[in-house]
């Protein structure tokens, strides 16, 4: 984990897009880089994604002035996003209070997204949170394999679940 310096212009863009999104009365979450780190395995991110709702648009890209950092905000719309955004787990990071999407939820995501990173991300979350509601997970991306005409995603989701089975377990003390 980085050092909490190194933390700090991540945590003011966190604790700015909180503050807009509790004073908008926005439902949203955080989820990508940040997210997985917190639920799988720390790694470097180089910006903030979260899920939020909007009428018209899906995506806006802004930088954050103070830090220079990214933030990719995702509007959502669709019956998912929408429980993920209720189902929203609250996260002390470094003093700053993130909603931050559940792990399932974040499974499901970057299942749909389907890049080598979200991959694996996803085999991370697996591996650091063992009590996880799979049955959720394989529901949605179901729905989202059948949806896009993508019979990988549940395919692979199904190859990491695998995997993670034949990991030998750590022996309690």
């Amino acid at each position: 984990m980085p050092e909490p310096g190194e933390l700090a212009p991540l945590l003011t863009v966190l604790r700015h897009l909180t503050a807009w999104l509790q004073a908008e009365q926005v439902r949203g979450v955080v989820i990508g880089g940040v997210a997985a780190s917190l639920w799988g395995r720390p790694r470097l991110t180089r910006d903030v994604d979260a899920l939020a709702f909007a009428r018209e648009t899906r995506v806006l890209l802004v930088r954050h002035g103070e830090s220079g950092i990214d933030l990719d905000l995702v509007f959502g719309s669709l019956p998912f996003e929408k429980e993920a955004a209720i189902r929203a787990k609250w996260v002390d990071l470094g003093g700053v209070a993130i909603p931050l999407s559940s792990p399932e939820d974040l499974i499901v995501m970057k299942a749909v997204a389907h890049r080598p990173r979200d991959l694996e991300d996803i085999a991370a979350i697996l591996a650091a949170q063992p009590e996880l509601n799979v049955r959720r997970v394989r529901r949605w991306l179901r729905a989202f394999s059948g949806a896009l005409a993508m019979p990988e995603i549940l395919n692979d989701l199904e190859a990491l679940l695998s995997q993670r089975r034949k990991r030998p377990r750590p022996v309690p003390r």
